[in-house]
């Protein structure tokens, strides 16, 4: 069963080992020094900004990190997407993260994006999608956006998360359902 919580400052430590992981570093590109991950993720836990930090866990053990904000609330991500796709400022963007190796390619990233969207249009009531960029070269983070039920609707030239990565991208998105579907 997957369920969240907001990530608090004493979760630091834990998201700090994640951070360090080969799998993680490779798309985060995070300091991570103690004071690097309470700079970053500090304003959150804190409830200093308006974006989420959710620990997330899997059978009461925690596994993961989303992060889910409005698009209205961060206008130079609306900009940076609009020569690629037009955007709703109420639109709700998330990025996500499995902590341990061991959990990876097992379908947990897909279960726990899909719950994560779910939630997320109770939880955001005028939210008229999720839109979620992935840089072009993360297969396996595409991969279980598709499989989450999201679908690819624009590629274009973002500034990647880490440096190494060119500026292609994928953008993701799944419309609010229906009423009456969920």
């Amino acid at each position: 069963m997957i369920s969240w919580r907001k990530l608090t400052e004493e979760d630091f430590p834990l998201l700090r080992q994640w951070l360090q992981q080969p799998h993680v570093a490779r798309w985060w590109n995070h300091e991570t020094s103690a004071e690097a991950v309470a700079r970053d993720f500090g304003a959150a836990a804190r409830g200093e900004e308006p974006s989420e930090d959710l620990l997330v866990f899997f059978d009461g053990q925690p596994v993961g990190l989303v992060q889910r904000s409005r698009y209205g609330d961060y206008p130079e991500y609306l900009d940076e997407l609009a020569p690629i796709l037009n955007v709703h400022r109420e639109a709700v963007s998330i990025d996500y993260l499995i902590g341990d190796p061991q959990r990876i390619g097992k379908g947990l990233g897909t279960r726990m994006i899909r719950s994560i969207v779910e939630a997320t249009w109770e939880d955001f009531p005028n939210a008229p999608s999720v839109v979620v960029p992935v840089s072009a070269a993360n297969r396996a983070s595409w991969r279980a956006l598709e499989k989450a039920g999201l679908r690819r609707v624009a590629e274009g030239q973002l500034e990647p998360d880490n440096p190494i990565d060119n500026r292609d991208h994928y953008v993701y998105l799944i419309d609010r359902p229906s009423p009456g579907r969920y």
